[in-house]
């Protein structure tokens, strides 16, 4: 196996070649679980994976319930299925909270605050109220519950965190919270060492070749406990070393692995990029090094033949998305052809049109 190999395999697992599944549901089930903060940019990185599928469909997904949006591995929102919501947060919540425990201190949150937030929230939601995140700001205000936008934060971040609420359906463009036990039935679930194995082995075939750092980063989990759930999964997957590196990936035939697409325009969440502690193969590290210094100003990227070329932003206007591209290499008539028509399905995604602007 080589580095050409690895992004092929990957673009593969990922659900990137031939978009292979039929509904987000699928998508989700398969990748386990997809990073979401930046909420357009994540409809769009399930929307890649789902053959034939529309923003609108992954949008009344999410509005009923089908998928939901929490905080699970990482402090940041994943989309997540109903059914591995809880099992998920139990074996990554006490990471998260670990990391936010710091934050929590200086902004002067304690238990006990959470205790009386999580009453208050949980009181101002049962039976089936949605509400938004400034309505819940209010009425913590009113149980004497400071809530500047950090505190805010870190206090609904909290109750996702302890499994009380979830996503709710969104009001117009605002999005709601709903209690948990109401949006999603209670079911028995695995216990600790089967939810570790069933996380690596997801992760993996849905992800490989990734090394064992790319998992624990993924997951969230520390280093020991992710090799403990790899230690339970190695059954059911292949490893290769490269260069000193072993990852691990799926059992398959070689002969069912599609060619990759020649180009994609990737969020810069997509699990394709975000879902490796080691980006050094999907891009030169001159690239790396300029996406770094381009900080928040990178909001996507280009890919060519599985590697990161490229970064490009989009601006929403009345008749059109403008899509203005930024190659980090001249790319030749075929990438160039292949870069338009994902403007054009970009477009079709959101029901619009697309247009690249400016040079080059």
């Amino acid at each position: 196996m080589n580095t050409p190999e690895v992004l092929r395999l990957r673009l593969y697992n990922t659900g990137l070649s031939l978009s292979p599944f039929d509904n987000a549901v699928d998508a989700l089930s398969h990748l386990g679980a997809v990073q979401a903060q930046d909420y357009s940019a994540a409809k769009w990185a399930l929307g890649l994976r789902i053959r034939n599928s529309t923003g609108k469909e992954i949008e009344s997904a999410f509005n009923d319930g089908t998928i939901l949006r929490t905080h699970v591995m990482r402090p940041t929102w994943h989309f997540i299925l109903p059914e591995d919501i809880r099992w998920m947060l139990e074996l990554t919540a006490p990471q998260v909270k670990s990391r936010l425990k710091n934050y929590n201190r200086r902004l002067g949150l304690d238990d006990a605050l959470f205790a009386k937030s999580n009453a208050v929230i949980v009181n101002a939601l049962e039976g089936h109220n949605y509400l938004t995140r400034q309505e819940l700001k209010a009425l913590l205000a009113d149980a004497g519950i400071e809530t500047d936008v950090q505190r805010l934060g870190h206090i609904i971040t909290h109750a996702e965190l302890d499994g009380l609420i979830c996503s709710g359906p969104r009001r117009g463009k605002l999005f709601t919270s709903a209690l948990l036990d109401e949006r999603v039935a209670r079911s028995s679930r695995p216990d600790r060492e089967q939810s570790l194995a069933k996380l690596a082995l997801r992760y993996f075939t849905s992800h490989g070749p990734a090394q064992l750092k790319d998992f624990s980063w993924w997951s969230g989990l520390a280093e020991k406990e992710a090799r403990l759930a790899l230690d339970m999964a190695k059954s059911g997957l292949n490893q290769a070393t490269i260069d000193t590196k072993t990852y691990w990936f799926p059992r398959y035939l070689e002969a069912v692995i599609p060619d990759p697409p020649t180009a994609l325009l990737l969020s810069l969440y997509d699990e394709y990029t975000i879902a490796y502690r080691d980006r050094r193969d999907i891009s030169e590290a001159r690239y790396i090094e300029r996406m770094i210094a381009m900080g928040n100003a990178l909001t996507a990227v280009i890919v060519v033949n599985g590697e990161v070329v490229g970064a490009w932003k989009k601006a929403t206007k009345k008749e059109a998305v403008e899509i203005r591209l930024n190659p980090f290499r001249e790319l030749d008539s075929d990438e160039r052809e292949a870069v338009e028509q994902e403007v054009e399905r970009y477009g079709r995604f959101f029901g619009t049109s697309a247009v690249i602007v400016g040079g080059p």
